[in-house]
């Protein structure tokens, strides 16, 4: 066989090694977060409730369903839609938050209720990009880039923004992902609904992230059993502002355990964590 072939066939099957040792050492990564330093000057953070079924702001209209707005000193996220564009829209304006002013749109997971204020939202903003978890189907995908919007597709840990980042895809069913701010404070986590559970969503972001301590959770709590209350303050969780989906004994008895370091959160609601 000539020489030239050998040496060709020789350098395609070392090549060929090398990227598969590369892709297997790729998925036996455990995947972490890479946070700030300590001595890293954060922002302070604001998060205003625009889309929840409970009412801080009566001037604002409550329906089924969960939005969180994420201010920092780097750009404006939106964390879920609502399942109405029309009441997101409206409590956008009454709140006199430009939809334009949003770079980044974050959904959790499928269910209408947090994905279902998207179309309508990308009518007044198509300059954003959509952060969906893999698993999503393909006529979503298509309804983002026909609207003209980019999107990209979650499923692994991984940065958002400066000082914000996703969880990943967490198995619920459905699949969702959560998201981690990293604040002067200590972690934010803000669910939508928390279908793989409160509890190891905290633990998975204390896992990615190493800290032990969360400094606030925030969002819906998809009516856990009510033992969560008291593990979740055994973790380390600080602060709770369940909303949305906990349920009103959940919410009740998170109140009666955390006093004063339970935050009141539904639509209206603004947090600067300073």
């Amino acid at each position: 066989m000539n020489l030239k072939i050998l040496i060709s066939i020789g350098l395609f099957i070392l090549l060929g090694t090398g990227i598969w040792f590369l892709t297997q050492a790729e998925r036996m990564a455990s995947p972490e977060i890479s946070i700030g330093a300590e001595s890293e000057e954060k922002p302070e953070i604001i998060l205003t409730s625009v889309y929840d079924n409970y009412q801080i702001n009566p001037k604002l209209k409550t329906s089924w369903g969960f939005g969180c707005l994420i201010d920092t000193s780097a750009e404006r996220i939106l964390f879920d839609t609502g399942g109405d564009s029309e009441v997101l829209l409206s409590n956008l304006q009454k709140m006199d938050i430009d939809p334009k002013s949003i770079s980044k749109v974050v959904i959790s997971h499928i269910h209408d209720d947090h994905a279902g204020g998207l179309e309508g939202f990308l009518k007044k903003n198509s300059k954003v990009t959509v952060f969906i978890p893999a698993s999503f189907p393909d006529s979503f995908r298509n309804m983002i880039a026909g609207k003209g919007a980019k999107f990209i597709n979650v499923s692994e840990p991984r940065k958002i923004s400066d000082f914000v980042y996703t969880t990943g895809e967490l198995y619920g069913p459905p699949e969702e992902q959560s998201l981690i701010v990293d604040s002067r404070q200590g972690l934010i986590i803000i669910t939508g609904c928390a279908h793989p559970g409160v509890v190891n969503i905290v633990e998975k972001a204390k896992k990615l992230t190493k800290k032990d301590e969360i400094y606030l959770v925030v969002g819906g709590l998809h009516r856990p059993p009510l033992s969560v209350v008291n593990i979740i303050k055994e973790i380390g969780v600080k602060k709770v502002a369940p909303s949305h989906c906990s349920g009103d004994r959940c919410r009740e008895l998170f109140k009666e355990e955390y006093q004063k370091d339970f935050i009141e959160f539904g639509v209206g609601k603004i947090i600067k964590i300073k």
